[in-house]
């Protein structure tokens, strides 16, 4: 069974910035597409970033310019990279794998945005 694990959350003030990791077993990230996922208190999870097997990217429009997803096939990482933080960002993300036909998610990792 394919686990995600999600690590590189944390406490970071306005305009800061956090990089969120992702692992998998094997070289699962080079032929199924990953996304990252966000959950705010009282809100619909939301699409955050995708990276399909051949490397295109897609951003949710209130990140745009801000966050970049990106992968390390020989560590077996998908990565969020986060900058410009605001505190409307404040959410737990979720990294999500589209393995056939199944999604796989992982547990999830808080990221607060607060002075």
């Amino acid at each position: 069974q394919v686990q995600l694990v999600e690590s590189g959350g944390g406490l970071v003030q306005p305009g800061g910035s956090l990089r969120l990791s992702c692992a998998a077993p094997g070289r699962i990230f080079s032929s199924y597409p990953v996304s990252w996922h966000r959950q705010a208190p009282g809100k619909q999870r939301e699409l955050v970033a995708v990276i399909t097997s051949s490397g295109r990217t897609d951003y949710g429009t209130s990140v745009q310019g801000r966050f970049t997803i990106s992968k390390d096939l020989p560590k077996n990482t998908v990565y969020l990279q986060m900058n410009s933080l605001k505190p409307e960002d404040t959410a737990i993300y979720y990294c999500k794998l589209e393995f056939r036909g199944y999604e796989i998610w992982g547990q999830g990792t808080q990221v607060t945005v607060s002075s």
